[in-house]
């Protein structure tokens, strides 16, 4: 935009990945504000940009996040059923 003056830093590693942090909890309060469909997927669309900036800075990437999250799921189940876990008791 012509009207605009931009203002860039270049970050250090530990800055950036602060930064990338700040910006996923900024992008899940977006998403818990959106109310339609439409706007609940553009926002998890840019939860999903900073996922995968996060994985790149830890030198991984969005596939081995999504096998270790179907491992996961294997072992302690998923969110499709609703079922809410309030807590548990180690005996």
């Amino acid at each position: 935009n012509d009207n605009e003056e931009v203002f860039t830093s270049t970050l250090t590693i530990e800055e950036y990945q602060e930064a990338l942090l700040n910006k996923l909890q900024e992008e899940t309060n977006e998403v818990k504000k959106a109310k339609t469909k439409k706007e609940i997927l553009e926002e998890l669309a840019d939860v999903l940009e900073v996922l995968d900036a996060i994985s790149c800075s830890q030198g991984s990437d969005l596939t081995e996040i999504t096998r270790i999250k179907e491992e996961k799921k294997t072992k302690k189940g998923g969110f499709s059923k609703r079922i809410y876990l309030h807590k548990t008791i180690t005996k």
